[in-house]
């Protein structure tokens, strides 16, 4: 009948009958349409990666100011860790603890002390101290009547750094009733690994016999 498409008739073409620059219209529309979706689907990107540097700029500085709350041998107080910085305090206590555990002894209290001095020593010199606190120990095992009695100097301040901490100490030496005093610096290393305080080298520095 009239009026109906046969069913094989290609689709008729949409730019028969129109003009020239009809054809270019529509290109030049769809390129600028295809054109701004990319512009748009290239800015939704650069604002994805936006928000996930911000995020993550947070969430690591949320990280850093974390305060994880440290109480070494059973003391109080305001002892912290924040960003793997150790307060002040903090830094007074163990250096207090490190002190007595390290410089004041005899035969009979040694062995106990060193090995909790070796209990906070860093897995990567953990050896080389244990070597030099078990050269004290034969040296007492041979000088039975051998202590040592170490203070920190009231008349000296402590001073530290984030690896660091000079001590200036009093050691008093007795053996067999002879009592020699000498003065000089304890220098404590350390680090703080995922909030804990690590020994990693105890030396002693420029220490001088004081007269009687």
């Amino acid at each position: 009948m009239f009026g109906r498409k046969s069913p094989g008739t290609p689709p008729r073409d949409p730019l028969i009958g129109k003009p020239g620059s009809y054809g270019i219209h529509r290109y030049l529309q769809g390129a600028s349409n295809l054109f701004e979706e990319n512009r748009l689907l290239k800015l939704a990107v650069i604002g994805l990666f936006g928000i996930t540097a911000v995020l993550g700029t947070v969430i690591y500085t949320s990280n850093q100011n974390t305060r994880t709350i440290i109480v070494p041998y059973g003391a109080g107080g305001d002892l912290y860790v924040t960003g793997g910085e150790p307060s002040e305090a903090y830094l007074r206590s163990i250096t207090r603890n490190v002190v007595s555990l390290s410089g004041t002894y005899s035969a009979y209290s040694a062995d106990r002390q060193f090995q909790e001095l070796l209990s906070i020593t860093h897995p990567s010199t953990y050896n080389s101290l244990r070597d030099s606190l078990n050269r004290l120990l034969d040296e007492l095992a041979n000088n039975p009547t051998l202590s040592i009695a170490t203070y920190i100097r009231p008349d000296q301040p402590v001073t530290w750094t984030r690896t660091e901490i000079l001590v200036p100490v009093e050691k008093v030496r007795v053996i067999g009733g002879v009592i020699r005093k000498f003065r000089g610096n304890l220098r404590i290393r350390y680090v703080i690994d995922n909030g804990r305080f690590w020994l990693t080298a105890l030396n002693e520095e420029n220490f001088d016999v004081q007269p009687r």
